[in-house]
């Protein structure tokens, strides 16, 4: 039997800079088995609480904790074990420009495994098959289209088998045909028990991925709740889907 609580937890964030609140007390949990989005518009923080889910931000105020444990004020170092277990999907993959898809994937097994080359060799091999990017390994980011270049940078974020999945803004700038991609990518990591939080602009993944929906809007969770019972009552979440307060989203 696996961990049975939330894998992580927020309590009560908060995040300023300079005199701009960016968060003004946002609680939040995340279990196995499941993926939550987060909604909001342009420069509502929403990727700022995401890097200080990985330690790239820190909180003014409130905790983070990760299977009950309080990560808020960890170290460099002490981050550098969480990240093995806590992967982030870049909105733009983050690709080493200067390296091949195969060099790109090796580099994370490098860091944090003692695989020899033949098992990293094999492992990157199977990652890439499973995106239906085998072939690519001799390629340059520069040589791939822009899904390909976000299924490179989901397979190497994923390669450590991680147990929690950040996604920036996944489908952002892609076709119909490869946000189905992604979307059956986020859904397969769900079925294998990862857990995921997926920022994005884009209602079709949220309503095809995730259980849960939080809308961030003026540093707190205006809405929290249940998918498909948010999608049918409307109200906050339907003006943000149509940009009445916001915009177009």
């Amino acid at each position: 039997m696996g961990y049975q609580g939330a894998l992580i937890e927020v309590k009560d964030f908060y995040k300023s800079f300079g005199s701009k609140a960016i968060h003004k007390g946002v609680s939040f949990d995340l279990f196995a088995n499941e993926v939550v989005s987060i909604i909001g518009g342009s420069g509502s923080g929403k990727s700022v609480f995401l890097r200080a889910l990985i330690g790239l931000e820190k909180p003014d105020k409130g905790q983070i904790l990760y299977k009950g444990h309080d990560v808020t004020n960890l170290n460099e170092e002490q981050w550098y074990e969480i990240r093995k277990n806590v992967a982030y999907v870049f909105q733009g993959g983050a690709l080493f420009d200067s390296l091949t898809v195969e060099e790109n994937l090796f580099y994370p097994l490098d860091a944090h495994t003692g695989l020899s080359s033949k098992e990293k060799k094999s492992r990157v091999d199977q990652t890439l098959e499973g995106f239906g990017l085998g072939g690519t390994q001799k390629l340059m980011p520069s040589d791939l289209s822009g899904g390909m270049q976000k299924r490179v940078g989901l397979a190497r974020a994923i390669i450590l088998d991680p147990e929690i999945i950040l996604y920036d803004e996944p489908t952002a700038g892609l076709d119909p045909f490869n946000t189905k991609n992604i979307q059956d990518v986020i859904n397969r990591l769900k079925g294998r028990g990862r857990g995921g939080i997926l920022v994005t602009h884009d209602m079709p993944t949220v309503y095809a991925t995730s259980e849960r929906l939080n809308l961030l809007m003026d540093g707190t969770f205006a809405v929290k709740g249940n998918v498909a019972e948010l999608r049918k009552q409307g109200g906050l979440v339907q003006e943000f889907i149509e940009g009445e307060r916001y915009g177009k989203a």
